[in-house]
């Protein structure tokens, strides 16, 4: 009797292993493909060549009247922008002002450029409208989602450079970058924010 329970006992215990071993590999399985599932925060970025490239043909400028608006941009958030901009605005102010703008997106991750809107007021002591040219810089978006929100103005950020004006806007780890160029273009003491969108809007909300 005593043998009879020992052997039962041995060969309950020896096919545990070979119970468990398939749903372990299917709890390893199922968390590797969710590990593989989850969003990555990489995203291939745009090399200095291709942005100044993209960028004087765009606005019409040398690449050396570009370089000098890159360069600075470049060693103020890095020579990697996951994203740019291109599109044109016009704009008008007596102390306040009113943007509206239209343009393409561009990544690397895009099958092609997305649309892209945006409008804003700026406050400042400039006086006078104009059209220009806007192609901006984008850093740390990684889902093109993300483009289509409010960004405000980085306080004393503006600024000219061989004839373009450059300023920053914000919003959590994105970051804006517009680069102008155009009849009349203007910055002013401060710039508001640029409120993005997929389509048209004209109320700078």
């Amino acid at each position: 009797m005593e043998r009879r329970h020992f052997l039962m006992g041995a060969a309950a215990t020896a096919a545990t292993p070979l119970i468990a071993s398939p749903l372990q590999a299917l709890a390893q399985t199922g968390a590797t493909s969710s590990a593989s599932a989850s969003p990555s925060r990489t995203a291939e970025g745009y090399q200095r060549d291709e942005i100044l490239r993209a960028g004087s043909d765009f606005l019409g400028v040398t690449v050396e009247a570009l370089g000098g608006a890159i360069e600075k941009i470049f060693s103020d958030y890095g020579d990697r922008p996951t994203a740019y901009i291109a599109g044109e605005e016009v704009s008008g102010a007596i102390a306040v002002g009113l943007r509206y703008g239209k343009g393409l997106v561009h990544m690397k991750a895009l099958p092609s450029p997305q649309k892209i809107f945006w409008r804003g007021p700026s406050v400042g002591f400039d006086t006078g409208g104009n059209a220009s040219r806007v192609f901006s810089l984008v850093y740390g978006l990684y889902d093109v989602e993300k483009i289509y929100q409010r960004f405000p103005g980085v306080d004393g950020s503006a600024y000219f450079i061989g004839g373009l004006g450059v300023n920053y806007q914000q919003s959590d780890d994105t970051i804006v970058a517009p680069i102008r160029a155009g009849v009349g273009f203007r910055l002013g003491a401060n710039i508001g924010y640029l409120a993005y969108s997929k389509t048209r809007k004209w109320f700078p909300g």
